[in-house]
């Protein structure tokens, strides 16, 4: 009988999910899944009874037992503490106060290891593990999507920090005005998280039609707050000089953002998603010249910036990567 089947629960602000997977040639395979919408469950004491219907729904679909389960992963935005498996009250999840998950479901669902991170680390241990950082020691996760979260691995392992707050680089200021990210004008998040780039496209627009000039991603003002990073990487695509000017303001706080990270942590590489992910080719240019200018030659030399590896899988991969531990 395989005992080496493994449990994913993702956690989101919008929808959760419940994964199995299976270690299958030195990747994580889904064998099978189950999701709803978080709000339409209730709070998150129904949200845990949904994880374990789901779980036994799994199970018996796949003509398994409890016993073939070797661990758990949950991966959940923060605040939280690893620890002692509690959620501490995360923004994207209102009513989720002290929500001692892994207790709870270790009196429903009776396996041994069952661990919770929040998501930038699970991400950050699923690239290194099974994506674009696979081999490195050191290396940084950037999440790069509606947010501007991160992960470190450093020495070989998950660095969390004392408290579990370690890699909030999006919290850092970068400049004294601009785009809005962690309640903070000017900071990492803001300029380049997807959220960040969409603000940036919504005041040059702005500015654009207060000249008289509107550009195609936004004839009317009316249309200002419809304003998406994809529109913008669209219209960049296809030679709008505004919005590239838009991704080349954020490709140079971007690099500016990660001169520091390889300034302090002296990384192997630097794994960004999403937003970077897709629109590598207009973020990168700007990006390289002012990480280049701004970091120190000898670390900057050894460290490699590139996109996620797992692309749209790694919301699945990491609370599966949790399960499987070795971090």
């Amino acid at each position: 009988m395989n005992s080496d089947y493994l449990l994913g629960i993702d956690i989101g602000g919008t929808k959760c999910a419940v994964i199995l997977g299976l270690p299958s040639g030195g990747q994580l395979r889904v064998v099978d899944k189950e999701k709803f919408m978080t709000a339409g469950a209730g709070g998150p004491q129904e949200c845990i009874e949904e994880f374990v219907t789901l779980t036994q729904r799994l199970l018996e679909r796949q003509h398994l037992e409890l016993s073939q389960i070797a661990g758990i992963g949950i991966s959940c935005g923060g605040p939280l503490d690893s620890r002692t498996g509690v959620i501490m009250s995360p923004p994207n999840l209102p009513g989720w106060d002290d929500v001692r998950v892994v207790e709870q479901l270790r009196r429903k669902l009776p396996v041994e290891r069952i661990v919770l991170q929040n998501d930038a680390n699970a991400c950050a241990v699923a690239e290194w593990k099974y994506g674009a950082g696979r081999g490195c020691r050191n290396m940084v996760f950037l999440t790069c999507g509606t947010g501007m979260g991160g992960g470190l691995i450093l020495d070989g392992h998950l660095y969390s920090g004392t408290n579990d707050m370690a890699g909030e680089c999006g919290h850092m200021r970068l400049a004294p005005f601009g785009p809005v990210g962690y309640q903070k004008a000017g900071s990492f998040e803001g300029f380049c998280s997807g959220g960040g780039i969409a603000q940036l496209g919504r005041m040059k627009a702005m500015e654009a039609l207060q000249q008289g000039q509107a550009p195609s991603w936004c004839r009317t003002a009316d249309a200002l707050d419809r304003i998406t990073t994809k529109d913008l990487a669209e219209a960049a695509a296809a030679g709008e000089l505004l919005a590239q000017e838009v991704f080349r303001i954020a490709g140079d706080q971007l690099g500016r953002a990660l001169a520091v990270l390889v300034d302090i942590l002296n990384p192997e590489k630097i794994v960004i998603g999403s937003v970077f992910a897709r629109s590598e080719k207009l973020l990168r240019p700007a990006m390289d010249a002012s990480l280049k200018a701004e970091a120190l030659g000898y670390a900057q030399r050894v460290c490699q910036v590139v996109p996620a590896g797992l692309g749209e899988a790694i919301g699945d991969i990491a609370s599966l990567s949790l399960a499987a531990g070795g971090y």
